[in-house]
């Protein structure tokens, strides 16, 4: 098996550059309004609050992003700052790039704001998966655009 090679990318929202923008709204819409079905504003208002973490697969003749999520301040969200918006394309999955997105993802937000908690909206059936980083659930289950979520907090 071939080692996954990601290249990544992180900036606040005013740092991105139009295809980048272009990428990662792409990708939301694919995955959160076409895959899951759920038709819902996912230009929620946060963004520009927020860094952005895309990770890319390079090859000689492009460049996809297989893995993005978005790291928001304490404060934006909740109290503590969050990662949401967790994604892998359809392309990148059972190949680890979400445990490396989650690795990653955990990095930056601490390089920014060092060892904290974070807060998380998980799907309920990705409780084990973001379990395996040290998140816990916390509060009841929710519905959030039909499918049942949890808010899962990772203590420092």
């Amino acid at each position: 098996m071939q080692k996954l090679s990601i290249n990544w990318k992180f900036h606040h929202f005013n740092e991105l550059n139009l295809n980048q923008l272009y990428d990662l709204l792409a990708e939301r819409q694919r995955i959160f309004i076409v895959e899951q079905n759920c038709p819902f504003l996912d230009a929620d208002g946060l963004d520009k609050q927020c860094w952005h973490l895309l990770g890319y697969r390079e090859t000689d003749d492009e460049s996809e992003l297989i893995a993005y999520s978005r790291i928001v301040p304490a404060g934006v969200a909740f109290d503590v700052p969050a990662i949401g918006r967790i994604i892998t394309a359809h392309s990148a999955r059972g190949i680890g790039a979400g445990k490396a997105l989650m690795n990653e993802s955990i990095r930056v937000l601490e390089k920014l704001w060092g060892r904290v908690p974070i807060m998380l909206g998980a799907q309920r059936y990705l409780i084990r998966f973001y379990g395996a980083f040290g998140f816990e659930v916390v509060g009841e289950p929710y519905d959030e655009d039909g499918i049942p979520h949890v808010h899962m907090l990772r203590p420092i």
